[in-house]
């Protein structure tokens, strides 16, 4: 059975068909093919071509951050607490 589409032919096979010709129906779908499963006339599945995820390139600043040295951070917040006393009080206070 088969749906036309504007770009694709999609296939549908009803389960049993699938278990009897998985390895067949696999290189279908290896072909670029989208094969949607039925169970009793009522789609159920899709089974699609698997698509590796791309890799993270990671890219250098930008030619403006670069001239001037990179991103400079802001200075300081200007306080008299010790954040790390704060930090030590918090978790002390969760147990």
């Amino acid at each position: 059975m088969t749906i036309g589409d504007y770009y694709m032919t999609m296939k549908s096979v009803k389960i049993a068909d699938l278990k009897a010709h998985l390895s067949e129906h696999l290189r279908y779908v290896r072909r670029g093919h989208v094969l949607t499963i039925l169970d009793r006339d009522t789609p159920v599945a899709r089974v699609i071509p698997y698509e590796a995820p791309e890799t993270l390139t990671v890219r250098g600043p930008a030619r403006r951050y670069a001239k001037l040295g990179g991103v400079r951070l802001p200075p300081p917040l200007p306080t008299e607490l010790d954040v790390l006393e704060l930090l030590a009080e918090e978790r002390q206070s969760e147990r």
